[in-house]
């Protein structure tokens, strides 16, 4: 396996009394493509928002590039390179699709936003051509393009990618699909979820299985 960018050991997620992660093992290479495939409710959702610090882990460990995450809140976990896709897209439908995809670097307080928003311009040039329109304006796929986009803002080494395909018209779906499997050229790691590999098999380094929270390799 390639250098460990994410190692998870033992983790256990509860969302108030209900238990939604039980003992996950999972670990990510540098520049490895891994997925997460479980059906609806599995807990793949979980996994990804505890990664990114939205869900407190109750026992176990996250660490990445060797350092433990479990007290890193979550915008610190952007400034060290982990983007976040989830799968509702969560755009803001009055600001237009460059400001959607600006929203992590202001965050950041990034003082290389236009070098960022270069980058992301390069990989997506579809999010370029219709950067002045505004969310609410945009099909279901274009969100998902432009979701993404906003993600690798600051995802510049790790990027979680929640049911990116999900929703999605299939010539889009496998725009989509072309787009995330180049990233591999350009150095990131990835963990995305589907609820089968459909879309991403041929792009993939390592699969896991998610099943009532428990996690296994397959």
């Amino acid at each position: 396996m390639p250098n460990p960018m994410l190692e998870i050991a033992q983790l256990d997620v509860s969302i108030g009394s209900v238990a939604i992660l039980r003992g996950v093992d999972m670990a990510v290479g540098e520049r490895q493509f891994v997925g997460l495939v479980g059906r609806n409710g599995a807990g793949k959702t979980t996994l990804m928002r505890a990664i990114m610090g939205i869900l407190p882990a109750k026992a176990g460990s996250i660490r990445y590039l060797g350092d433990p995450l479990e007290k890193t809140p979550t915008h610190k976990r952007a400034r060290g390179g982990i983007g976040y896709m989830p799968e509702d897209r969560r755009l803001v439908p009055a600001l237009t699709v460059e400001e959607n995809v600006l929203i992590p670097a202001w965050a950041g307080g990034a003082t290389d936003q236009a070098a960022r928003l270069e980058r992301v311009y390069r990989m997506i040039p579809e999010v370029e051509t219709f950067r002045a329109r505004k969310g609410l304006q945009l099909s279901g796929g274009q969100q998902k393009l432009v979701a993404l986009a906003r993600a690798l803002m600051s995802g510049t080494k790790l990027l979680l990618l929640d049911e990116p395909f999900e929703g999605v018209a299939p010539v889009l779906a496998r725009r989509l699909a072309e787009v995330i499997a180049g990233l591999k050229d350009e150095g990131l790691s990835i963990i995305l979820t589907e609820s089968d590999l459909s879309h991403s098999r041929d792009m993939l380094d390592r699969v896991y299985r998610i099943d009532r929270g428990a996690v296994s390799s397959l």
